[in-house]
């Protein structure tokens, strides 16, 4: 595997950057876009992630129009909002039936228009400007897209049906419904930016990943399903690659050995693509000189002062407090791969030692070995299917759908309507929600939470369903009884899961607000993995775990204080 180096890979005018959360793409992006400028390039650097911190970067105010870089000239940064973009968008397609329609008919087009996929479609109506301008492709010698869209968007574009009136009219019951209504003067710009995402000669796409399981399964999966739509120029950037291991410190082996384990068993499909790597560093990437120095070297501070944290908050605290609050229902709730399903499993344990009577539940299938010790330690275990739970819901919708005599074409759009995220959740809550409405005589730990937006839209369908005798799939009981349990803070408790990184910070913030805005309570947070609770004494891992100290005093601020660190562990 080669070192990552810009002067070896053929570059296309347009690059399109994508991973998993947390993966380091918009620090590869970054450091590409400088290191394309300080060759003499002129370069435009387009962000869509909501979670950027470009701002802190550069070290200055970016707006969606473009901002020249002082300290590196011929860099242009335009850092899109697409939050702002989706509440615009949003507002434009319900506006016109304010007044007309019943206030609980808003409600669920405003909610329906509220999800990841809305967001999305507003990002890429964004940056399909900036693919299609013929003056912009002229000016900059690259265009480097920070977040790529996923193929679910692609195809939703790409679908007749998404154009058509079917879209404010359907009666389907598809999760994210309608997020293109209203786009219609857009159509031929979207055909031209598909077009050249598709366009080999044009345009690149670059998948990020860190050297662990979960991060490169996910890099596969979003690889063979953009090949699928013909984005099939594709180069693979491992980040955060431990170049070297160290025998005499315990943390260092079992890290550099789990990274390369991870390697060995990467997939298949992720073989056949030019595939480079960029070593773990041990600064924070949060300023230009340290992107600058990302893809050359790592002049490490000797980590001689490095102590390890002490007197936190432990898991021990966080489920005293669930178990002497007498809660009844625990959701562990987090991004991908910030370890929920073990954050969950250790609390189901914990609560039984205590003398709790414990249901624990999951849709994780891969931890047996976590669930092996809930059985043995006499915890009742249930395991959601979701690919079983999804194909129960889409069956439901369509056979909805065919009793509304839908045509051909727009039964085609429901079948994409219901790859979105948003029918995933509701499919797999339906699920929780009955096992919960079982154990009133059990604690119930959760994993894999429903976002807020998922329950907003439940309880907004709820209300419709009232009204209007049409309505997404028909809302079970227990999901109704469930609801105002969820938002009761003496039954329920929801616990946020991260990493002590800038990414998923920022994504448990996010996370917070939506569960806020659903009228959900939280206490408590887990900052999970941190170096900066172990003993190590490599000064590369001292300093790493020096740059958390940042991202954790963060975490305690949100969390007011309620924050319980958990020690990295090789597992």
């Amino acid at each position: 595997m080669k070192a990552f180096n810009l002067s070896e890979i053929d570059l296309t005018k347009y690059l399109f950057f994508t991973g998993k959360g947390g993966v380091g793409k918009t620090s590869i992006a970054c450091a590409t876009a400088v290191g394309l400028a300080d060759q003499g390039k002129k370069i435009l650097l387009i962000s869509t992630d909501p979670a950027s911190n470009l701002q802190d970067v550069f070290g200055q105010e970016l707006n969606g129009h473009g901002t020249a870089i002082g300290e590196v000239p011929g860099l242009t940064v335009v850092n899109l909002d697409p939050e702002q973009a989706a509440a615009e968008y949003r507002e434009s397609v319900v506006a016109p039936y304010r007044g007309k329609l019943p206030e609980s008919v808003i409600r669920n087009m405003e909610e329906q228009l509220s999800g990841s996929c809305t967001v999305e479609i507003a990002a890429f109506n964004e940056f399909s400007d900036f693919i299609t301008d013929k003056a912009k492709q002229a000016e900059y010698d690259h265009i480097i897209f920070d977040t790529a869209p996923t193929g679910h968007t692609l195809r939703m574009l790409q679908l007749p049906s998404a154009w058509s009136t079917f879209i404010s009219e359907s009666t389907h019951g598809a999760s994210c419904l309608g997020q293109l209504s209203g786009l219609e003067q857009r159509k031929e710009i979207y055909k031209q930016a598909v077009q050249t995402l598709s366009d080999a000669k044009a345009t690149r796409l670059v998948l990020v990943s860190r050297p662990d399981t979960a991060p490169l399964n996910e890099a596969a999966r979003s690889s063979h399903e953009l090949q699928g739509l013909g984005i099939k120029n594709q180069l693979l950037v491992i980040n955060g690659v431990l170049q070297q291991t160290d025998d005499d410190d315990a943390v260092t082996a079992q890290l550099y050995d789990r990274q390369q384990a991870a390697l060995r068993s990467m997939p298949e499909s992720l073989r056949s693509f030019p595939t480079f790597s960029v070593p773990l560093r041990s600064y924070n990437l949060s300023n230009i000189t340290n992107i600058r120095r990302l893809l050359f070297l790592d002049d490490l501070s000797a980590g001689a002062d490095y102590q390890p944290l002490k007197g936190e908050k432990s898991l021990d605290d966080l489920v005293r407090d669930l178990y002497a609050s007498s809660k009844r229902v625990v959701f562990t709730m987090g991004k991908g791969g910030v370890g929920k399903t073990t954050v969950a499993t250790a609390i189901a344990l914990q609560l039984k030692t205590l003398g709790a009577k414990v249901h624990l539940t999951t849709t994780d299938p891969a931890n047996h070995i976590n669930y092996d010790l809930a059985v043995k330690a006499g915890i009742a275990v249930s395991k959601i299917d979701e690919a079983v739970e999804l194909e129960n819901y889409k069956n439901e919708v369509r056979a909805k759908a065919r009793a509304n005599h839908m045509s051909a074409a727009d039964m085609e759009y429901i079948e994409e309507d219901l790859r979105s995220p948003c029918t995933q959740e509701i499919a797999v809550f339906k699920a929780f929600a009955e096992i919960v409405e079982k154990a009133d005589t059990e604690i119930v730990v959760i994993d894999t939470a429903p976002t807020g937006h998922t329950l907003l839209l439940l309880d907004a369908t709820q209300s419709y369903h009232k009204e209007v005798e049409r309505t997404q799939g028909e809302i079970s009981g227990a999901v109704a009884n469930l609801l105002p349990r969820l938002r009761d803070p003496q039954q329920t408790e929801v616990v946020i899961v991260t990493l002590p990184e800038a990414t998923p910070v920022f994504e448990a913030e996010r996370l917070q607000a939506d569960l806020r805005r659903a009228g959900i309570h939280n206490k408590w947070w887990v900052v999970n993995s941190c170096l900066s609770l172990t003993r190590t004494g490599n000064p590369f891992l001292q300093a790493k775990a020096q740059g958390e100290i940042v991202w954790i005093e963060r975490v305690k601020e949100l969390a007011d204080g309620n924050a319980a660190l958990i020690e990295w562990k090789n597992e």
